[in-house]
């Protein structure tokens, strides 16, 4: 079973590279990429240690990440809602 999830996960990765080559998407999108996910992490960094809101901690996870880095500021402020609502 570890055999073929090993296989499956080398051809949908040679699968993937072929795709960003084939089209050429070049290395483009990764840099906006790479540029988002930084900013994303260094805005919950600040909210967390600005002491905007004291008691509040949203931790750095690739959950809260990846919604920032998806949503961006909107995405800031649905993560404090979230953890002043529920937590």
């Amino acid at each position: 079973m570890r055999l073929l999830a090993i296989a499956v996960l080398i051809v949908s990765g040679v699968l993937l590279l072929l795709t960003v080559f084939r089209h050429k998407l070049g290395w483009a999108w990764l840099s906006v990429f790479g540029t988002h996910l930084i900013l994303a992490a260094l805005a919950i960094y600040i909210v967390n240690f600005s002491g905007v809101v004291t008691n509040l901690h949203v931790p750095l996870n690739p959950a809260t990440i990846g919604t920032v880095t998806i949503l961006g500021l909107p995405g800031v402020l649905l993560l404090l809602g979230l953890k002043l609502t529920l937590f």
